[in-house]
C-alpha cells in the first residue's frame, strides 16, 4: 500500500482497538485485521471514528506502519507467511510468562519473526483503556515509551504518538529499551503524566 498515512493493525481486540483510537486521534487512517477476516469486524469498525476500515492481515501488514496487537501465544501464527520489506512494525506485545524468551527480550523475538521490518517497541506498558483514552490528563500529557534500532523508524513513531497527544520518551536501542518496557521491567504498567 502506498498510503503513508495508513496504519495497519494486526489484531482487533482491546489493544488493537486502542491503537486504532490512538492512530485516528493522530490524524492517520487505520486498517484493522484479525485471523477471522474483515467481514467479522463490522461492529468494531462502526464503533470507531471515520478513517477506520477492515482488511485482511496481509493487507494490514502491507501498510507503511504496522501494529502487532495480538496476544503473545498467537503472535507466531499471526505473522507467519507475511512479507516484510521496510515497514515500521510497532511491537505492542507482552510475553506475560516469559516462557519462550530464552533470556532474550520479547522484542528480539518479534524482530526475528518479522525479518525485513524495522521494529519499534511501543504501547506495551499501558493497559488498552489507558492507551485509548485522551492522553491529556491533569494539565499534562501521558508518557509513552519506545525503543528501537532504526532512528528514522523511531522518529516516525514519535511523531505518530505526539500527533495523538502523548509525550514520547525514547529509551534507546531495541534490546536495552525493550528490557525496561517488557513484563518484569521497571517501566511495565507505569502510567506517567508529564506536567508542563
Amino acid at each position: 500500500m502506498s498510503d503513508g498515512r495508513l496504519v495497519g493493525i494486526v489484531g482487533a481486540g482491546r489493544l488493537g482497538q486502542a491503537m486504532a483510537w490512538t492512530a485516528l486521534r493522530a490524524g492517520r487512517r487505520v486498517m484493522l485485521s484479525n485471523s477471522r477476516g474483515p467481514d467479522t469486524l463490522e461492529s468494531v469498525i462502526s464503533s470507531l471514528p471515520d478513517g477506520a476500515s477492515a482488511g485482511t492481515v496481509e493487507h494490514a501488514a502491507g501498510a507503511p506502519v504496522v501494529v502487532l496487537a495480538v496476544p503473545w501465544p498467537l503472535l507466531r501464527d499471526a505473522v507467519k507467511g507475511l512479507t516484510w520489506s521496510g515497514q515500521i512494525v510497532l511491537d505492542a506485545t507482552n510475553d506475560f510468562d516469559g516462557s519462550d524468551l530464552n533470556l532474550r527480550t520479547s522484542s528480539e523475538v518479534v524482530a526475528e519473526l518479522v525479518p525485513g521490518a524495522r521494529v519499534v517497541k511501543v504501547a506495551n506498558t499501558l493497559g488498552a483503556p489507558v492507551l485509548a483514552a485522551d492522553p491529556h490528563e491533569s494539565g499534562g500529557q501521558r508518557v509513552i515509551f519506545l525503543s528501537g534500532a532504526d532512528a528514522d523508524a523511531k522518529s516516525e513513531v514519535v511523531q505518530l504518538f505526539e500527533d495523538a497527544g502523548f509525550f514520547a520518551v525514547d529509551l534507546g536501542e531495541l534490546v536495552a529499551g525493550g528490557r525496561m518496557q517488557q513484563i518484569g521491567g521497571p517501566l511495565a504498567g507505569l502510567n506517567l503524566i508529564r506536567l508542563p
